[in-house]
């Protein structure tokens, strides 16, 4: 059984000759001060695993919509603990939105957020471009190169991670849409509705995709972050359109909580999604037990992660790492589809236990 052929059947909640594997994204820090510089394709060649590449469409928009979202970018500099500084204006014809941020080797982050009020919201409800078409030809470009070596998964159009509401955070602030949605909920489903109604548009002109696989959610639905009632409210409505939508076009799912997820489980089996990730152990600051998860909904969705990278990868042993990758196998391989993965991203650790966490899964047969 090739690569493909394995991890397609896990994505189909099935058991494929034995356990599939990923890392959930090479992360450029690690590529480059542990694996010489190497890509994407070179990382997943030289440890043998499943390949799981990450690729969207490219967009294309008109001049007209463009010419009214006008970015001006301004770089600051570099700070005393090395972090580049920027800021961006973005003029429209009724009023500017301002937004700052920062980056270093390893990661980017927001220091102001773009939207601050409802009026905010409505300027970029008015003037944000939307694509006026997709060019799918990046994917299918993976998808001749990549072969029988694994799977292609894509981001849908969001202003966010995957999904109207942690796209609403991603513009407003995590803590701020808490508040919002408490304080002024009516504004918060307007702007769910138009961010979903985005997506929606777009996903229209995926017909054909060659991806496999699309990643919606994100970490502002996990319970670490929200409730249950919460997730009822502001997720789960758009989260069943958006997913219609990308089912549609012919694509699997699969739902990101990189966090707590165990009081998400059934609610997230209710969503439309075919699977959930990341998995997280309370070990990484989740709360996932994947041999619980399994038996509760693993009859209705695969599982992508719940390796504890920290212990396996950045601090383990290649003694760790197998122990590991058994410890998730044995906890899924009666209920659930499974890819074993990281529940996150990586930045540090010994090649040594990458090796002995892909030739693990190599012996964990169903």
């Amino acid at each position: 059984m090739n690569s493909r052929e394995r991890m397609l059947i896990a994505l189909n909640n099935g058991r494929p000759d034995r356990l599939p594997c990923q890392v959930h994204g090479w992360m450029d820090y690690y590529l480059k001060h542990y694996l010489g510089g190497m890509d994407w394709w070179q990382a997943y060649e030289k440890f043998d695993m499943d390949y799981a590449i990450y690729v969207s469409p490219h967009y294309i928009y008109s001049d007209r919509d463009q010419a009214r979202w006008r970015v001006n970018r301004r770089e600051l500099g570099v700070d005393d603990d090395g972090n580049h500084r920027w800021e961006e204006t973005i003029e429209t014809p009724a009023g500017s939105l301002h937004r700052a941020g920062a980056w270093n080797e390893i990661t980017t982050w927001e220091i102001e957020h773009l939207i601050k009020t409802p009026d905010d919201f409505r300027l970029w409800e008015r003037y944000c471009p939307l694509p006026v078409a997709a060019d799918l030809s990046p994917i299918q470009e993976v998808k001749e190169r990549l072969g029988d070596k694994g799977i292609i998964r894509s981001h849908p159009f969001s202003p966010g991670q995957g999904s109207p509401w942690q796209s609403f955070c991603t513009l407003v602030g995590t803590q701020q849409a808490i508040m919002m949605a408490l304080d002024m909920p009516d504004f918060v489903h307007h702007a769910l509705d138009v961010i979903l109604q985005r997506t929606l548009k777009v996903t229209e002109m995926w017909v054909g995709t060659p991806a496999d696989m699309v990643e919606t959610g994100g970490g502002a639905g996990s319970n670490t972050v929200i409730s249950p009632k919460m997730f009822r409210e502001f997720c789960l409505p758009y989260d069943r359109q958006q997913h219609a939508a990308l089912h549609a076009v012919g694509l699997k799912i699969v739902y990101h909580l990189c966090g707590g997820v165990m009081h998400m489980l059934e609610l997230v089996a209710e969503n439309g999604a075919d699977g959930l990730e990341t998995m997280t152990p309370p070990s990484m600051g989740g709360d996932c037990d994947l041999r619980e998860a399994s038996r509760r909904v693993g009859d209705r969705l695969f599982f992508i992660g719940g390796f504890d990278q920290n212990a396996g990868f950045e601090h383990g042993t290649p003694e760790i790492a197998r122990r590991l990758v058994f410890e998730c196998f044995e906890a899924t391989k009666d209920h659930a589809g499974y890819i074993c993965a990281p529940s996150d991203h990586f930045f540090h650790g010994d090649p040594a236990n990458l090796q002995a966490f892909a030739d693990a899964a190599k012996e964990c047969r169903y």
